[in-house]
This record gives structure tokens, C-alpha cells and sequence, in this order.
């Protein structure tokens, strides 16, 4: 879907939820990120941005009409003409809350400081959805996924290497432990592409493979490609949860945690202090009121039932401006 082409689905979507990055240097990440924070705040904005000396990375949801001035204004900014959006047309607001925090890094890697994408990198080594498809079942390429653990146990593309971490900074100690071949060509695969940029220049870099990443990664690939070659379904992280990639073959590759039976349906613990992000079906979500289990079911901290499993946090007299000029 083009992302600033949305206009025509705002009477039956109102709300837009924009998911982006974008490896640019930002001189001045302070002032930059107090100038966000009030944009966002008068163009009825919210979500979470992280700001740093490398670049942004945001999700944010609003009406689709203000959604796409932010698109356009941000483009405007010629450090970020190049960016890309992934917007979800959707009819309801997808966060409540805006944070605009200053972050080291974009993405918390743990990698050294000289693994920095750039906008000469991401045009030189990515490949498109039409590449892709052409080459992810080349016998002499590998498709790497980077994504977490309860991310690739839903969803992954046919033929992957994935691995056992809980988060993207445990990718690099655990690549630096295998053997690779280096005759390969390795397509790094991520939700949108932000993981994948910063492995595939750690593994071009350490390890010196031939790494190439998929641009916009999965979200952008199931838009224009249909989604091809996926099986199961995509965790995100707002309220939706995952979203159906694979348009022609939408089939689960996991289990429910409870029932043992199919299913894509990832759902987050009603337990505040669990909070495990687990493929649950619909009848045993209603059947354990959201838990993962029985003591989840009974503990004090367990949030009410909410059906499709996903628990904002509470506004708790919460304001756009706080944290403005922090």
C-alpha cells in the first residue's frame, strides 16, 4: 500500500498506524526530539519514537488525515526524503499514549559503535519484494531471521534460519558462535527492516558474508508481494497483535499454548507480571480468561478478560506533555 495514498479509506478506516525508521545522522538529538515531541502533541499524535545520533524510529497512530501531513513533513526534511512507511488503515486509535525519548541507538544492539547503516548501505545491499521472490529459493541463498523467539514461532518464511534469543542483542553473540559458509548468500529477514540493516553490516562486517536484507521486511512484503513463501502469521506490536501476511495460504504453523490445536492467534498474558506473548485460540483465550495458566488465572495482578489479548496500559492521568521537555 502506498503509504501517503490513503485518503480514499478514511471514511471506512479512520485511523492510520504508521510503523517507520529511518539510519540518518541527527546532529542535534536533543533539540530534534523536543521539535517531535510537539509536533506530534499538536497534530494529535501518539505512540512511541526513540531518537538518536543515528536516525529514528517510531510507530504511531492517529487520524489518517494527520497521519499523512506527518508523512509528508517528515519527507520534507531532507534528511529524511528517503524514508519509508508502512501504514495499517484501522477503526480504531492503536496507542494512547505519545513518548518521544532520546535513546544511544535506534535499536538496543550491543553491537560496536562502527556497525552504522546508511543510506549508501541500504541501497547498495537490499533487495526488493520481486528480487526476493526470485532468490529466496536459490539453493545458494539462506534467509536469516533475527526476530525473537515468540515472533519467528508464529510466523517465519519456508527455509529459515532463525534463533533462540528473547531479543535482538542476542543475535550477534550467537551468529559470532556458528559456522558460515561463506560461498552463501544470506538474506536477513525482520518485521519491518530497522534488525535487519544492523545485522546484515554486522555480518558484512565481522563476519564477512555476503549479506544482503529485505526492504521494508515482512509488513512490506506481505503489501506488495502478498506475502508469498510466509507461513503462519506476523507478531506486531500494537493492538492487533499479529497480522495475516500470506494472503493466498494464511496457514498456522504453531500451536495453541493450551489445546495443542493450529493456531496464529498470538495473544499477550492477562497476568501484568507474565505477560508472555503466546499463540493462544480464541475458545481457550474466553475458556483461562486470557491466561497462560492456571496460576496466571488466579493471581491478584491478572488484568480483566480481554478477548483479543492485548492490554494497553492504563492513562493513569497521563498528558502529552510529560517527559516535553526531558
Amino acid at each position: 500500500m502506498d503509504a501517503i495514498s490513503t485518503t480514499t479509506q478514511a471514511c471506512t478506516f479512520p485511523y492510520l498506524i504508521l510503523k517507520y525508521y529511518h539510519y540518518t545522522p541527527i546532529e542535534d538529538p536533543p533539540a530534534f526530539r523536543l521539535e517531535h515531541h510537539r509536533y506530534c502533541i499538536k497534530h494529535h499524535l501518539r505512540g512511541r519514537i526513540k531518537v538518536a545520533p543515528e536516525g529514528i524510529n517510531g510507530t504511531l497512530a492517529g487520524l489518517t488525515v494527520d497521519c499523512e501531513q506527518y508523512m509528508r513533513d517528515l519527507k520534507a526534511d531532507p534528511r529524511f526524503a528517503d524514508i519509508e512507511f508502512n501504514s495499517s488503515p484501522t477503526t480504531e486509535l492503536a496507542h494512547h499514549k505519545l513518548h518521544v525519548r532520546l535513546k544511544s541507538e535506534i535499536l538496543n544492539t550491543g553491537l560496536p559503535p562502527h556497525i552504522m547503516p546508511s543510506q549508501d548501505h541500504a541501497k547498495r545491499y537490499y533487495i526488493d519484494t520481486a528480487t526476493f521472490q526470485q532468490m529466496r529459493q536459490q539453493e545458494d541463498v539462506v534467509l536469516v531471521d533475527v526476530r525473537s523467539n515468540y515472533e519467528h514461532k508464529i510466523g517465519q518464511f519456508e527455509r529459515s534460519l532463525t534463533f533462540n534469543i528473547n531479543a535482538f542483542r542476542e543475535f550477534p553473540p550467537k551468529a559470532r558462535q556458528m559456522t558460515w559458509d561463506k560461498k552463501k548468500r544470506y538474506i536477513v529477514i525482520c518485521t519491518r527492516g530497522i534488525k535487519s540493516e544492523k545485522a546484515r553490516d554486522f555480518m558484512r562486517q565481522e563476519l564477512g558474508l555476503n549479506a544482503l536484507h529485505l526492504k521494508g521486511g515482512i509488513l512490506d512484503h506481505s503489501q506488495k508481494g502478498e506475502g508469498n513463501g510466509f507461513q503462519g502469521a506476523c507478531y506486531v506490536f500494537d493492538q492487533r497483535v499479529h497480522v495475516t501476511v500470506n494472503q493466498r495460504s494464511p496457514q498456522p504453523i504453531s500451536q495453541c499454548h493450551h489445546c495443542q490445536q493450529p493456531s496464529s492467534r498470538m495473544v499477550n498474558c492477562a497476568n501484568d507480571l507474565c505477560n508472555a506473548h503466546l499463540p493462544i485460540c480464541a475458545p481457550c483465550t474466553k475458556r483461562h480468561q486470557g491466561a497462560c495458566s492456571v496460576a496466571c488465572q488466579a493471581h491478584p495482578n491478572k488484568r480483566p478478560y480481554n478477548e483479543r489479548g492485548y492490554y494497553p496500559k492504563q492513562l493513569n492521568g497521563y498528558n502529552p506533555y510529560i517527559g516535553l521537555y526531558r
